[in-house]
């Protein structure tokens, strides 16, 4: 069956940033944005959610012209089968559950985004898509200063009373008002860089944002936040602190029927929106402490769906059974990076960034920590999931993430920062240049690319060590500026995301502060700043195409954080129990879950999925 309606396809920023879970562990939440017609432009959508359908697009023209796109893929899916059946998920690694299902804290993951709480909108990052979810359609004003959201008739919150525009209102004021919450639109309410006035609902369908200066990318920023009830969380004292141990929400998942240390169990939402769906009683989540051990449950078949990083995964996993075990691996994720803290010395001078990133072989890292999976990175410090904005040649821009250790010894000799006799450089102030990598030990392929990183660096004379820890010290570190060096994996929804993300003051916080935008190394770029201020007023595609190309000279120039190489997508399904996964033959939309920072395609999956027998 069609929906009755459209989605947007995004012209001039299509794909998204990804990181790693699966491999990695959680997904810090990062910041989203895209871009939109200059003049007013309305997306008309399905009065029912886009699930097992065939999608048909439209486009935008840069005149505000809706014209007809190709139709997306369909979603294929066995009918019948058992309601009762249960879903077993790798929903992170942690060795125990602790009860807390706030979406707004940075340690949030599946389900509890994009399970249990909902956004207006999900971009589906396969076709460069907006589906509609809570809300039907939006319209951007012709001065990109005024975004309207018509909302989803006939949604209920999981306790049975209505959704509507007042609780969309309440959740972006409660981002605004609160001092510690996390999420997609954080940037867009609170802060310097705030471009949101208000917030209002002239009817219980109808939210209008109005901004303070045009931003064209404000949709994703807006589109992709959950949204909570408002009769629910206004009585909560600290929604910092919350742990939401029985969230009201209206998602497909919401009843809390088991928690135990070792595994939960989240059942259907008893008054979901979608007629008929879910098509399953529940989604299982079991703890597993590393993804070796959570691989090995995999490959036994006791797993339905994960977003592992697996060696070898044609031998390691689909060889068990190439009937039900699949995979797919798209690389038009984010990038794995090596941040630098820029307020330490000697990190806050580019001629050493570049001389360390020279230093690093990532073809070795690639081969071997990474599978052979994907390509070295590039001087832009994206991936190549924006064919419209990226370079086509990034070897112009700059040559520092080549392996070169002459070159970054002459740098560093440059700097005035000489070997001693034991082959270990020495700073201005006396002091060796011995640095920790700050690194999650859950995370394998990040540990592995580390090692190789320690072990490159001895060329070029920096004694480097490894800063093992768990997840949430590894990313507390981060967020707080407490590390020298760390491993890291920055993801966005679009081109103006990414960059803001790495070198915007937008995104940073001091030292000893939560940087809950992602810009953990605290650079920021003057130069930068301007351009993606130009960027988000203009709706232009030719100029922001020149812009693009002015932003990846700038990152090519100062170097804000080392890239090492974009991120595989990963993702794993079992099909012996379930119908209905994405895969490399129908890719309706990505896979992976929990790595995707700011999206909500997991929910089109949970949606489309149908228990066997």
């Amino acid at each position: 069956m069609k929906p009755k309606g459209r989605v947007l396809s995004i012209l001039g920023v299509l794909c998204l940033l990804m990181s790693l879970v699966g491999a990695c562990g959680d997904n810090p939440t990062a910041t989203p944005g895209a871009t939109t017609s200059a003049v007013a432009t309305t997306v008309a959508t399905a009065t029912t959610a886009p699930a097992s359908t065939t999608v048909a697009a439209s486009a935008t023209t840069a005149s505000g012209t809706a014209t007809t796109a190709a139709a997306a893929t369909t979603a294929t899916n066995a009918g019948g089968g058992n309601s009762e059946a249960v879903l077993t998920m790798i929903c992170g690694l942690s060795s125990t559950w602790l009860r807390n299902f706030n979406p707004f804290t940075v340690t949030a993951r599946i389900p509890t985004l994009y399970g249990i709480y909902e956004p207006m909108m999900i971009y589906n990052t396969v076709k460069g898509e907006l589906v509609p979810w809570l809300a039907d359609k939006y319209t951007l004003s012709a001065d990109s200063k005024t975004l309207t959201f018509t909302l989803h008739d006939g949604v209920k919150w999981s306790d049975g009373q209505t959704f509507t525009a007042n609780d969309v209102v309440y959740t972006f004021n409660l981002l605004k008002n609160t001092a510690g919450l996390a999420g997609t639109a954080l940037t867009a309410m609170r802060g310097n860089d705030a471009y949101v006035e208000s917030v209002t609902a002239p009817d219980a369908k109808t939210v209008v944002f109005n901004f303070k200066q045009p931003f064209s990318p404000a949709i994703y920023d807006i589109a992709a936040q959950i949204i909570v009830p408002e009769h629910i969380w206004k009585d909560v004292t600290d929604p910092v602190k919350f742990t939401n141990e029985n969230p009201v929400a209206t998602g497909p998942f919401t009843q809390v029927s088991t928690f135990q240390a070792q595994t939960y169990q989240i059942d259907r939402n008893p008054n979901y929106w979608q007629p008929g769906k879910p098509a399953f009683k529940g989604i299982r989540c079991p703890a597993f402490s590393a993804a070796d051990q959570a691989n090995l449950e995999l490959a036994a078949g006791k797993i339905d769906w994960a977003a592992n990083g697996i060696p070898n995964v044609e031998n390691v996993y689909v060889s068990k059974n190439p009937a039900t075990n699949g995979y797919w691996f798209p690389t038009t994720g984010g990038i794995v990076t090596l941040d630098l803290n820029t307020t330490k010395k000697p990190f806050d001078d580019p001629n050493v960034r570049k001389a360390i990133s020279m230093g690093i072989n990532r073809q070795q890292i690639t081969s071997v920590a990474v599978y052979g999976y994907v390509k070295p990175a590039d001087v832009t410090g994206i991936a190549d999931g924006f064919p419209q904005l990226k370079v086509a040649d990034p070897a112009t821009l700059g040559d520092w993430t080549n392996f070169n250790t002459a070159k970054a010894n002459q740098l560093l000799d440059a700097a005035g920062l000489k070997k001693g006799s034991d082959g270990i450089r020495t700073m201005p102030d006396g002091s060796k240049m011995q640095f920790k990598i700050n690194v999650a030990a859950t995370f394998a392929i990040h540990v592995s690319a580390a090692q190789i990183i320690v072990q490159n660096l001895k060329a070029i004379g920096i004694d480097a060590t490894l800063a093992q820890a768990d997840a949430a010290t590894w990313r507390d570190r981060l967020q707080k500026g407490n590390f020298e060096l760390s491993m890291d994996f920055p993801s966005a929804t679009n081109f103006y995301a990414a960059y803001r993300t790495m070198m915007s003051a937008a995104t940073t916080a001091p030292i000893g502060s939560d940087a809950l935008g992602g810009n953990y190394g605290r650079y920021v770029s003057q130069k930068g700043e301007q351009l993606l201020k130009d960027f988000s007023a203009t709706a232009d595609p030719a100029k922001q195409k020149d812009l693009a190309r002015q932003i990846q000279q700038v990152f090519a120039d100062e170097a804000p954080l080392i890239p090492l190489y974009p991120s595989p997508v990963w993702y794993e399904y079992n099909s012996s129990r379930f119908d209905g996964f994405p895969s490399k033959d129908n890719p309706y939309v990505v896979g992976s879950f929990g790595q995707i920072a700011g999206s909500a395609e997991p929910l089109i999956v949970l949606t489309n999925l149908k228990p066997k027998g």
